[in-house]
C-alpha cells in the first residue's frame, strides 16, 4: 500500500500527513522549551558565579556576527555615547 493509499483525505486535506507535521512541530516546540529552560539555568549559574549576565548575552550576540560588523557596532555605540556626553 503506498503512502497515498494510506492517507485519509478530509475536505481535500491529507489528514494523516497534516497530523504528522503538527505532531513533529509540537515535539520540537517541547524540545525548544526544554532547551530554553536549560539556558535559563546556565545564566542563573553564571550570575551566581559573579558574572554579569547582560554582558554575557552581549558577548554571545557578538560571537554570532562577523568581526567587522561587531567593530562597526562598537564604534557607533561609542559615537552615540560621546554624543550624549557619557
Amino acid at each position: 500500500m503506498s503512502d497515498l493509499e494510506n492517507t485519509t483525505e478530509v475536505g481535500g486535506v491529507a489528514a494523516d500527513r497534516l497530523r504528522s507535521i503538527i505532531e513533529r512541530i509540537e515535539r520540537l516546540e517541547e524540545e525548544r522549551k526544554g532547551l530554553a529552560n536549560d539556558i535559563k539555568d546556565i545564566y542563573a549559574e553564571a550570575k551566581s558565579a559573579g558574572f554579569d549576565v547582560p554582558v554575557i548575552r552581549r558577548v554571545i550576540s557578538a560571537r554570532k556576527k562577523e568581526p567587522s560588523e561587531v567593530e562597526e557596532q562598537e564604534t557607533l555605540f561609542d559615537v552615540y555615547r560621546r554624543a550624549l556626553g557619557m
